[in-house]
């Protein structure tokens, strides 16, 4: 369980392919961000709960499987790649952001950047299947960085497109600042619109065969 707020980016040191999955050789950008994280703990990587499966000196190793692959942007990384990390929460610390379970409903494609004076806007586009699972201002998580939705700007059958507005410490402390147009990120959901949802689809009519 994490919250959405990125304590640190790591940088992708080594990737190696093994079957239909990728190891992961992650070195964090605070040299001692790994002092409290033992084999087996939870890390958000771009928004995914991963396994860190190895400390080697300030880097650790994870596995990504074809499960994770498939529906993250994990896959797209490369050596010289900056992740978003967090560290689990803890029950007894503050929730700044919103509860984010680190399981990646879908990817969204950055279809444009704007430069403000003093922020960013970033339009994410994703696919009109998930359209019952955002609101305005609504919770959002976007490669692990809890957001809120700014404007929902165009929706049709096909896709949806949100705006988010970045402030200078997120920039600062994300890998937003690395996004390109057409990139792919990682999409969560608030966790509770999506029990809302599945309750109410529970409560549609059921339709029976003749």
């Amino acid at each position: 369980m994490f919250t959405g707020i990125v304590t640190d980016m790591g940088k992708i040191a080594a990737n190696k392919p093994k079957g239909d999955s990728i190891k992961f050789l992650v070195e964090p950008t605070i040299r001692q961000y790994l002092n409290d994280i033992k084999t087996g703990d939870s890390m958000s990587i771009n928004g995914a709960c991963m396994t860190v499966e190895a400390k080697k000196g300030n880097k650790f190793e994870f596995t990504t499987i074809n499960e994770s692959l498939s529906k993250t942007n994990l896959g797209d990384l490369k050596t010289g790649s900056y992740v978003n990390l967090e560290k689990p929460m803890k029950l007894n610390s503050k929730i700044d952001g919103h509860i984010v379970q680190g399981h990646v409903d879908t990817t969204g494609v950055v279809k444009k950047i704007n430069r403000l004076k003093d922020s960013w806007e970033y339009f994410i586009e994703f696919s009109s299947r998930f359209r019952d699972n955002i609101i305005y201002v609504g919770s959002i998580s976007i490669n692990g960085v809890s957001l809120t939705v700014a404007e929902i700007v165009k929706e049709n059958k096909k896709s949806v497109l949100v705006k988010v507005a970045i402030i200078p410490h997120t920039y600062d402390v994300t890998n937003f600042k690395y996004f390109k147009i057409n990139d792919r990120v990682n999409i969560e959901f608030d966790m509770m619109g999506k029990y809302v949802m599945r309750k109410l689809e529970g409560l549609k009519p059921k339709k029976f065969k003749k």
